[in-house]
């Protein structure tokens, strides 16, 4: 599957990455510690958040090129939302290995 990634930096990364798994929490089979999170979407479609003191890092897999730039759009969306205290700039998604 096709997979990008992000660094957002960040000193709440940790509370983002909770906000973000509780909301989709409802929909999905979302799990998540205060470090680590992950939010499968559907079997074609995984996002991946990792926190640390000064960023949060962001892996998304998707079935094709057009979903993982769609669900990049969707994620970061979500996250400026809950980050709307700060700016978080431009975020830029590069393909992952």
């Amino acid at each position: 599957m096709p997979a990008s990634q992000t660094t957002v930096p960040t000193t709440s990364a940790s509370r983002y990455l909770q906000q973000l798994c509780k909301h989709w929490s409802h929909k999905f089979a979302v799990e998540f510690t205060p470090q680590h999170g992950t939010i499968p979407f559907d079997a074609t479609r995984v996002c991946t958040l990792d926190a640390s003191p000064d960023r949060l890092a962001l892996r998304i897999e998707a079935v094709d090129d057009a979903t993982l730039e769609r669900m990049q759009g969707v994620v970061i969306e979500h996250l400026k939302r809950f980050a709307f205290r700060e700016d978080l700039g431009n975020v830029q998604w590069v393909k992952a290995a």
